[in-house]
């Protein structure tokens, strides 16, 4: 039995679904001065709206609200159901703290106190 689902039908959940998502995601991406709401994360990539976001390439940051999570350089997939999908070449999480360049040991101070 085939399942037919008319054009008009299929855009109007798509669009429904899309702006579920759009409403319940905090993740924004980043290039260069522009900013975009991203829709779903995985793994190895993440969705855009199709509509609103231009072909995105290269280097980007995805955000968490305030807070930076990675940049990423990422390479276009396939646009689908009318998102976008990135997948990641390179992901490399944000820090809020320097790399280390030696060993910390579990006994090394952690503030220096003052002769007062």
């Amino acid at each position: 039995m085939d399942n037919y689902v008319p054009k008009e039908i299929s855009d109007t959940l798509d669009a429904a679904r899309i702006a579920a998502l759009k409403k319940a995601s905090r993740l924004r991406v980043e290039a260069g001065d522009e900013s975009y709401r991203v829709l779903r994360m995985w793994r190895t990539g993440f969705a855009v709206e199709a509509v609103t976001t231009p072909r995105l390439r290269g280097l980007v940051d995805i955000y968490d609200g305030g807070k930076h999570l990675c940049q990423c350089l990422i390479v276009a997939a396939e646009e689908e159901g009318g998102e976008m999908r990135y997948d990641f070449k390179r992901n490399t999480a944000s820090t809020d703290h320097a790399a280390l360049d030696f060993e910390r040991t579990a006994e090394a101070p952690v503030a220096y106190l003052g002769k007062d």
